[in-house]
């Protein structure tokens, strides 16, 4: 019973999370780093940035199998629904925000605002429920523990690494930096200060949820 609740409440975070991303990437100022490069690639080519994102987090998953080989556990292979999901819940959310259309800059950074503040919660809430990590989190753990450096660190120098990829990608591929913009940037800090604060303000919603018997 207790993982089960564990699991709606991942389901329920990963949900927020999706709309969060959809919400910033709408904004129109960029998107958040680990959506990054799936949204340049759905710039440019016919695949929803939700399609992009189940491959990206696919080959997220390949990765961390070459990196860690026989310590690659079974419970890993977790995220592979999980990614379809992530996914298919972006390509609704974006579909459900159809309306926002921001054409002044303010409105786009309201918009990203909120966006940031409702994926923080979303990752906060996956984070609380503690079953599973999205690829992009589960690989860079896989990275902390093959090189034995910090998470925090790694965590960053990999949204920094997305956003640069993307940057690359998107001038190749259009001579401009469509999809990277100043909204990335504010996404990686603002999205990660809201997440600290919640872990460190919030704790009584954990023990709400999970209370010992």
């Amino acid at each position: 019973m207790e993982k089960a609740k564990r699991y709606v409440i991942f389901i329920i975070g990963l949900f927020i999370n999706s709309l969060g991303v959809s919400l910033i990437t709408k904004a129109d100022l960029g998107t958040s780093p680990i959506s990054s490069i799936p949204y340049v690639l759905s710039l440019n080519f016919p695949l929803s940035l939700g399609q992009f994102t189940v491959i990206f987090s696919l080959l997220l998953i390949l990765l961390q199998f070459l990196m860690l080989r026989k310590d690659f556990n079974p419970e890993h292979l977790l995220q592979i629904p999980v990614s379809f999901a992530f996914g298919y819940f972006i390509d609704l959310c974006m579909s459900i925000l159809s309306f926002v259309k921001p054409e002044f800059y303010l409105a786009k950074v309201i918009y990203l605002l909120i966006g940031c503040i409702i994926l923080g919660v979303g990752v906060y809430t996956e984070v609380l429920a503690n079953v599973v990590m999205l690829p992009g989190e589960s690989f860079v753990r896989a990275v902390v523990y093959c090189i034995k450096s910090e998470f925090g660190v790694s965590k960053v120098a990999f949204d920094v690494s997305l956003a640069v990829i993307a940057g690359v990608i998107s001038i190749v591929l259009t001579s401009s930096l469509a999809g990277v913009r100043e909204g990335t940037i504010i996404a990686t800090i603002l999205v990660g200060f809201i997440v600290r604060l919640m872990s460190k303000h919030c704790v009584f919603i954990k023990n709400m949820l999970f209370a010992a018997p």
